[in-house]
């Protein structure tokens, strides 16, 4: 059942989320980045919506010509190439690899060859940027409006046919979920795992490309862009670039753990994930370079210094923390963490058809800090982002606020969903381990 609360969130999304991705990209366009200034504008009568409207760059066939082309490749990279990675990297996790258990008890299985996908892109861009000048390494900013409405025409048609071969074709029936209101069902999702084929898996694609391996291409198009117009690349264009480059590489390097994760193991796929990962991942996560076009920063050695050492901290807890975790769930508590045998609360639960299953949970280490310390370093690292930018605007602070929103809003999903599943247990564990994000306030 779907509760008042929760579709009035869910349309004032559908609502209100492409207005808020068009309000920052627009603002950056006409109004250099000013959140404020277009308010201003259209409350005191200096312009009415049609003039800025008009003013936006429209469709064109150059930029979907480019998003085709870019999408398209990708989907090769990850349907026809089988990871070659795994050979020859040491602890790398590629190739074939199982999921979780779906609800219906399927345990689908996928090619996790996203690193070799990113690698393979970013070649291929350094070798047209140094040697052969087929485009401009500044494509991407070039055209970032006109590819903003290619991003949202896709993102559109994949869930809204994500919603169709739910009714008509799913690929499991017995994954699907169907709670009778069209708007929850469109946002949300109804099939768990969508597939066309044995490997094209919506959940994973769009989760992890396009839009990711875009995203360090997008901070080197604005890199490229601030040289083109400044004759340099500041230092906080670098910090962004090298930041946000190692959270992505993280992420493909762990792709196969990411399938042990929220996204892959509980949520559906719809248009919270297929609209977003197109559009709202892609635009709002690439803010800071965006911004450092318009308004380059030349960082203070000290403040450089200081920033890249959060952002750093923030990653290494992040990782840690999840290491932690995976490293307990491997051997079954058979391990050390930070050099003493783990410590941890005996949970039990019952399945659907009333079996009975017993777990632990890890009260050690970054877990025995907070229930989400790989949130906090995670957070950590968002706000080394936006320190880049310095103080002139709030534009670039968006991510910061938007994540520790998301983060936050997960953490209750979680807590919920384990509270339903371990009951008494999961009030042990809260007891043992009483912060979410930040030990001793919160």
């Amino acid at each position: 059942e779907v509760d008042w609360f929760s579709l009035a969130s869910i349309l004032f999304l559908l609502m209100f989320a492409p207005l808020i991705v068009y309000y920052f990209i627009m603002s950056c366009d006409q109004y250099q980045c000013s959140l404020i200034d277009p308010f201003i504008d259209l409350l005191m009568g200096n312009k009415h919506l049609s003039d800025i409207w008009n003013k936006t760059p429209t469709l064109t066939y150059k930029a979907a010509g480019i998003y085709t082309l870019w999408v398209a490749f990708q989907v090769v990279l990850y349907v026809f190439i089988p990871d070659f990675c795994h050979k020859f990297l040491p602890g790398y996790v590629g190739g074939v690899q199982e999921g979780a258990v779906t609800p219906a008890g399927i345990v689908n299985k996928y090619e996790i060859n996203g690193l070799q996908a990113w690698i393979i892109t970013h070649v291929l861009w350094f070798a047209n940027a140094y040697y052969f000048h087929f485009f401009s390494p500044t494509i991407i900013f070039d055209n970032w409006i006109p590819l903003l409405w290619c991003a949202n025409i896709l993102g559109y048609a994949v869930s809204t046919f994500a919603m169709i071969k739910g009714y008509f074709f799913p690929t499991n029936a017995k994954d699907c979920k169907f709670t009778g209101n069209f708007f929850y069902d469109y946002m949300m999702g109804i099939e768990f795992n969508p597939r066309i084929g044995k490997w094209f898996d919506f959940k994973l694609f769009f989760n992890g490309r396009p839009g990711i391996v875009a995203w360090t291409l997008i901070n080197l198009s604005y890199a490229a862009k601030q040289q083109e117009l400044y004759g340099q690349v500041t230092n906080s264009m670098i910090l962004v670039n090298v930041l946000q480059g190692i959270y992505v590489l993280d992420f493909f390097w762990n792709e196969a753990w990411y399938l042990k994760t929220i996204d892959i193991c509980h949520d559906h796929f719809g248009w919270y994930l297929g609209w977003g990962d197109c559009v709202w991942l892609p635009y709002l996560y690439t803010l800071q370079g965006l911004y450092l076009v318009y308004h380059p920063v030349q960082l203070c050695t000290a403040n450089a210094t200081g920033i890249l050492t959060l952002g750093l901290i923030g990653y290494y807890i992040f990782r840690m923390t999840n290491h932690q975790k995976d490293l307990f769930r491997r051997t079954n508590g058979n391990c050390k963490i930070w050099g003493k045998k783990p410590e941890y609360i005996e949970c039990s639960y019952m399945s659907v058809d009333g079996t009975k299953y017993h777990s632990k949970l890890l009260t050690s280490g970054f877990w025995g800090w907070a229930r989400h310390f790989n949130y906090t370093g995670d957070l950590m690292g968002s706000l080394a982002y936006c320190l880049a930018c310095g103080f002139e605007h709030v534009l670039p602070y968006f991510y910061i606020v938007y994540m520790t929103i998301l983060l936050t809003h997960r953490c209750m999903r979680d807590e919920h969903r384990c509270f339903s599943k371990y009951g008494k247990d999961w009030k042990r564990y809260t007891a043992a381990v009483p912060y979410r994000l930040i030990p001793g306030i919160f």
